[in-house]
């Protein structure tokens, strides 16, 4: 199929195709849309491919750090599953919508399994309008000035969430690098209680009509007292008045996460899937 079709990644001739492909759906593609928008198609900027097996509209796929389908029939699938397997692996993980994501890892799994860890089910999430709690208003911006203090948090959320601590390799380098990227784009949010931080929350991916919510954390001495709930309603009220979408997608077996999240008023658009090959 590869040979028929070309393998030639998508690129500005493109980009109207893609632009109407991603608007289809802004809240399951907006981390593609984020950085499409910020920087094009062109490869070397993206940070990665997008590839169609057809058309934009009918098929895309975004490959990069991440490997992730947006749209696809299965026989689409299988051309996406045959391209990555093309040439050696660069992505750590398989996300996106829970039935293009398994069905592309099924597909790459004799090859590049068995995974670190497969979460199959993430509810997404998105908000529409402002929370349907109080917003926390000691939540505010953090400053390259917090950063001494917001990094030991953002290692513990890390670790947490994805199961390896962002400084090894490199002391902690690379991901201070990605924190204060996110710090000087006004995207980072925290409460601080005597120079700790006691919640912390971040807009990973921003696109035209959308503000992805990631790292959503709480001290752990601190939880259960309602911390995470108004916390997240001061980030959402803040991607509200940008005239953004707030969205998100959490483990479905985080109950209590899923609680708070309920609780600020959003409400499940989707499922996402995770697979953690690195």
């Amino acid at each position: 199929m590869l040979g028929l079709l070309g393998d030639k990644p998508l690129g500005s001739r493109d980009a109207a195709a893609v632009t109407r492909a991603l608007d289809a759906d802004p809240v399951s593609s907006c981390m593609v849309a984020a950085r499409v928008e910020a920087y094009g198609l062109a490869p070397r900027f993206l940070g990665g491919e997008l590839w169609t097996a057809s058309a934009p509209e009918d098929s895309l796929c975004f490959s990069g750090a991440n490997l992730m389908p947006l749209s696809g029939t299965p026989g689409q699938l299988d051309y996406f599953a045959e391209r990555a397997l093309a040439s050696p692996r660069q992505c750590t993980s398989v996300v996106g919508d829970a039935g293009l994501a398994m069905g592309l890892w099924e597909r790459l799994a004799p090859a590049w399994g068995p995974p670190r860890e497969i979460r199959d089910c993430q509810p997404l999430l998105a908000l529409d309008g402002g929370p349907a709690v109080e917003p926390d208003p000691q939540v505010r911006l953090v400053t390259a000035a917090d950063m001494d203090a917001y990094f030991p948090a953002a290692v513990e959320m890390f670790i947490g969430e994805v199961g390896v601590d962002p400084r090894l390799g490199d002391g902690g380098r690379s991901y201070r690098r990605r924190l204060a990227t996110l710090i000087s784009a006004r995207r980072v949010f925290a409460r601080f209680d005597d120079g700790r931080v006691s919640y912390k929350a971040e807009i990973g991916s921003l696109s035209r009509k959308v503000g992805q919510v990631q790292g959503v954390w709480v001290d752990p001495e601190l939880r259960g007292r309602g911390l995470g709930a108004a916390g997240t309603a001061a980030v959402a009220a803040a991607i509200a008045r940008q005239g953004r979408t707030a969205s998100l997608y959490v483990n479905g077996f985080n109950t209590a996460a899923r609680e708070t999240y309920r609780r600020v008023g959003f409400a499940q658009v989707g499922t996402f899937a995770t697979v953690l090959v690195d």
